[in-house]
């Protein structure tokens, strides 16, 4: 069988998104680069304002956009945004559990309802949004969902944070299994520190000046922190017919630094 042509069209025509968290930082970085590559996208936040935009800037230019406002901690939220999609655009193809909060603290000095806020956006919000896309992603498809490194190795002053991150990784693997019989791949993508509105909350909640923390988040092999087009394109190769045989991975995007440090 010939290769298919992609001269003419981008990885993802035809396909159709959603991104959770596509209002800002690296779910908007994301929809926008779907969009590129020929998708529709459906753009799920609770973030009226910046998810409309972001929704608009698709259709100026000249793609398929929609929002839906998606609290991703509600079954009834979640159900709805894939119910829209379907209305809007007739099938599914692509999730991307993006959405996403962060919260600084050790265990004794973390409030219930902190460590409970942070489980229900991060985990449970991969669950829900997974459990009314899956039954409708008939064609196959793909799930990729938000780990970071921190759910990978430890981190101080962040165990809501770090459980919450590993539970994902888990939770892709174990979906990983369960759908691909069904034509489905679920892969993880982990993002090391990246210059996203994330980044300015882990300096306030720490306590340090926001250019001390970017600086010390600098210091890994590249050099740099990470830009939310960075991750985006990590994504859409675990989204695309690129990563085809790649299932319950984990893919870190983080300019080495699970590597180790730079001299």
């Amino acid at each position: 069988m010939a290769a298919p042509d992609r001269t003419s069209a981008g990885s993802l025509a035809g396909k159709v998104a959603v991104v959770t968290g596509g209002a800002s930082g690296i779910g908007r970085a994301t929809a926008f680069l779907f969009a590129e590559e020929g998708a529709a996208v459906t753009v799920a936040d609770v973030d009226a304002v910046q998810a409309q935009q972001t929704v608009q800037t698709i259709i100026d230019r000249g793609s398929r956009a929609l929002y839906v406002r998606t609290d991703v901690t509600s079954d009834e939220a979640c159900q709805n945004a894939i119910t829209r999609t379907i209305e809007e655009f007739s099938y599914l193809d692509v999730l991307f559990n993006n959405a996403g909060i962060i919260h600084r603290t050790s265990v004794p000095n973390t409030a219930e309802a902190d460590w409970d806020r942070v489980m229900a956006v991060n985990v449970k919000g991969v669950y829900l949004m997974s459990k009314y896309a899956i039954p409708v992603m008939a064609r196959g498809g793909s799930i990729i969902n938000t780990g970071s490194g921190w759910g990978l190795v430890g981190g101080h002053d962040a165990a809501p944070y770090c459980a919450s991150k590993g539970a994902v990784v888990q939770l892709t693997r174990a979906m990983a299994i369960d759908h691909g019989a069904q034509g489905l791949r679920v892969n993880c993508v982990c993002p090391g520190d990246t210059d996203t509105p994330l980044l300015a909350q882990e300096a306030e909640q720490l306590g340090i000046n926001e250019q001390t923390f970017r600086a010390q988040a600098a210091v890994r092999p590249i050099g740099r922190v990470g830009r939310p087009d960075d991750v985006a394109r990590a994504v859409l190769y675990l989204a695309s017919e690129a990563s085809e045989f790649v299932t319950g991975a984990t893919l870190v995007v983080d300019g080495g630094g699970l590597a180790g440090q730079a001299p």
